[in-house]
């Protein structure tokens, strides 16, 4: 069995990023019962209250965030949605981004009242723009990392051919040579911590993912999903704060005319692309988004 520690491996990110970390900030794992019964957690870095609030994507964990958290060195929260991480499973298998909006919701009202920038990644970006739609009052300002509301299932074909994939595997090694296949743009350190976090043991010794496989539905269900993410272009068009949307360089998942449509709909939003990046920005230049949130943030 291996050994797993989720606040033992942030040494090994500073020291693959070569971050100018001189002491490791204070982190700690938070919960919250929702009404429901269900449990939102979230990563709450640093001690004063989160100035930054970040939301993964699907099939990811607040986890994913790490490298960005420790570059930034500032009070931040980072949410596990539901789904999730350690966040419970919806028992309707619903995690559409106006849904989640909701949950997200009370994490940020919860632990990080006075947030001045939200950031969401794929599917955490459609849930964030949702949430600045229902709760503008909560986004201050607002960032979407390699997602608009024009995402189809042609631009996101080779992520959810390995998402989709097998849900169990025999070995650790097995389970990593797969990330791996289907990670090109990542190291091989970063994927192995990526899977101690967004995966689990059982005792026989077998690995599988902790995400509910019904945050990915196939077939007709996800082109319909897919199709009820054009109405978020309507949140777009009313945003009152600022927006800015990053791409990743390499990532086929936001196209120009993705952009195109983000102008029309809101002229004064800011693009930013970060060479060398894939869809997961964060995972393959975290240190380039810490920057860029950074300067964001005016921090």
């Amino acid at each position: 069995m291996i050994n797993y520690d989720e606040f033992a491996m942030f040494a090994e990110n500073v020291s693959e990023y070569s971050l100018n970390v001189a002491t490791m900030p204070k982190v700690e794992r938070v919960s919250l019962v929702l009404p429901d019964a269900r449990t939102i957690s979230a990563l709450k870095w640093g001690t004063q209250s989160p100035q930054i609030v970040l939301v993964h994507g699907s099939a990811q964990n607040a986890h994913t965030w790490d490298t960005v958290a420790l570059a930034m060195g500032v009070s931040l929260l980072a949410i596990d949605i539901p789904g999730h991480g350690h966040s419970s499973w919806r028992s309707d298998g619903i995690y559409e981004p106006t849904v989640l909006a909701g949950d997200v919701a009370t994490a940020i009202e919860s632990w990080a009242p006075n947030v001045r920038l939200v950031v969401g990644m794929s599917l955490g970006g459609l849930t964030t723009l949702a949430l600045a739609g229902q709760r503008p009052d909560l986004v201050a300002s607002l960032v979407s990392v390699d997602i608009t509301p024009g995402v189809n299932s042609q631009k996101t074909k080779a992520i959810t051919d390995f998402v989709n994939g097998p849900q169990a595997f025999a070995s650790f090694d097995e389970l990593l040579a797969r990330t791996i296949e289907h990670n090109p743009t990542r190291s091989n350190s970063s994927l192995r911590r990526g899977i101690l976090h967004n995966a689990k043991q059982l005792e026989d010794g077998s690995w599988q993912w902790r995400y509910d496989r019904s945050t990915h539905p196939s077939g007709e269900q996800a082109s319909k999903r897919l199709e009820r993410l054009s109405a978020l272009w309507d949140v777009v068009a009313n945003l009152k704060c600022p927006f800015t949307l990053v791409r990743g360089g390499t990532s086929p998942v936001v196209d120009d005319a993705d952009v195109a449509e983000l102008k029309r709909c809101k002229p004064d939003a800011e693009v930013i692309v970060i060479d060398g990046a894939g869809h997961s920005v964060q995972g393959d230049r975290p240190v380039e988004l810490a920057h860029a949130l950074t300067r964001l943030a005016a921090i």
